[in-house]
């Protein structure tokens, strides 16, 4: 493409030139035969020393004046043919002059095939590529003030009560063993908030820059599901909930890190548990294709608002409700994993209504990392 431009190119201007010295060879000979038949003319009426008697037979000075016509006349004339490229070169060079002093809504049309014109477009692309770049430096400022606002009110929140607690428990005030014991669990409950939190927070942020290795082994879905549900256990009798695990299979392999989905699914049931407590039941399916797993874990409790749904996957996002004591967090839960599956190269989506709020996750069966892989999120398990 670009050998196409440049011969294009270089074809015009040879072109150019060839045209301008037949035009100049023209204007020459027409000079040279009718001045010369002026200067006969003079001669014969006898007229010799007037100046078109100085053409006839030409001199040296008369020859160099040939010479000079025809060198003006090539240059005036291929200027002229070269116009348009010269015009869009001085266009160019403003163009850059202005982006080189930060004017960044700089444009040049792109006019014909040649090497110009792709100049053009590779400034065109290089202005929005810079744009882009910079829109996201501007996002990722954002994304960080309102990361370190949103941390330090969640961090503080929990600490302020872990402090008061902790001073009162301390304090010269006598309390009674089962006051100590309250306040003991209360501040036991907002630390383990608090290391939810920090985990949260760590855990997002080497997700979404790029600095968790996978390790890709084999695993089976099925059982690292049926064992993060007994792991919940506790956390379903102290809801009141009942859990259930329907599979279409016994067991499914699947080439994954089994690290990142055990992180991925214990926030999609915790998520479950929080909000589905109202509801008394909670509902994982396994659904295994020959190239598709396909895992939901619906729960029946507050239905979350169509115009939310879309929002629910985004860092720092949290229904309204969520801010109470009970079901408070760092809204990173979702944004996780959605990081984890999109690592996995699979979808994640989310539907609510009045029959249940159902998170789908769709996997590859076969998974192929082609990428390299930066740090290490915690410590491995195997399932």
């Amino acid at each position: 493409m670009k050998n196409d431009m440049s011969r294009r190119f270089h074809t015009r201007v040879i072109t150019n030139i060839i045209f301008s010295t037949i035009f100049a060879c023209l204007v020459d000979l027409f000079l040279v035969t009718n001045l010369s038949m002026l200067g006969e003319y003079a001669v014969r009426q006898g007229r010799e020393d007037s100046l078109s008697a100085v053409f006839y037979q030409p001199d040296s000075i008369v020859v160099i004046l040939y010479v000079l016509a025809g060198i003006a006349t090539f240059s005036l004339s291929f200027l002229l043919l070269q116009r348009n490229s010269m015009n869009y070169i001085t266009r160019l060079s403003t163009a850059i002059r202005n982006i080189s002093e930060g004017d960044l809504n700089t444009m040049v049309e792109v006019e014909g095939d040649d090497e110009f014109s792709a100049m053009a477009a590779n400034l065109n692309k290089m202005v929005e590529d810079i744009r882009e770049l910079m829109d996201k430096e501007r996002e990722s400022e954002r994304t960080k003030n309102e990361l370190i606002t949103n941390v330090a009110h969640d961090l503080r929140t929990p600490l302020t009560s872990i402090i008061g607690y902790l001073e009162l428990l301390s304090g010269p005030t006598k309390l009674t063993p089962e006051m100590e014991k309250k306040y003991i669990n209360i501040t036991y409950t907002k630390a383990k908030r608090l290391e939810k939190l920090i985990e949260d927070l760590f855990g997002f942020t080497k997700l979404n820059y790029g600095k968790v290795s996978m390790k890709i082994t084999k695993v089976d879905i099925v059982k690292l599901l049926s064992q993060l549900l007994e792991e919940f256990y506790p956390n379903f009798m102290d809801k009141d909930l009942a859990y259930e695990l329907q599979s279409n299979v016994p067991a499914k392999i699947i080439t994954a890190d089994g690290n990142l989905l055990a992180r991925l699914f214990d926030n999609l049931i915790n998520n479950a548990i929080k909000y589905g407590a109202e509801g008394k039941r909670i509902v994982v399916k396994i659904h295994a294709a020959d190239t598709i797993v396909t895992v939901s874990v619906t729960n029946y409790g507050y239905v979350i608002p169509g115009d939310e749904l879309p929002l629910l996957f985004e860092k720092f996002y949290r229904v309204e409700q969520s801010r109470s004591t009970n079901t408070g967090g760092t809204g990173l839960g979702l944004a996780i994993a959605k990081n984890i599956v999109d690592m996995h190269g699979g979808t994640i989506g989310v539907t609510s209504d009045l029959n249940g709020t159902v998170f789908t996750v769709r996997l590859q069966v076969d998974f192929d990392i082609n990428r390299e892989n930066f740090g290490k999120l915690g410590e491995r398990h195997e399932y």
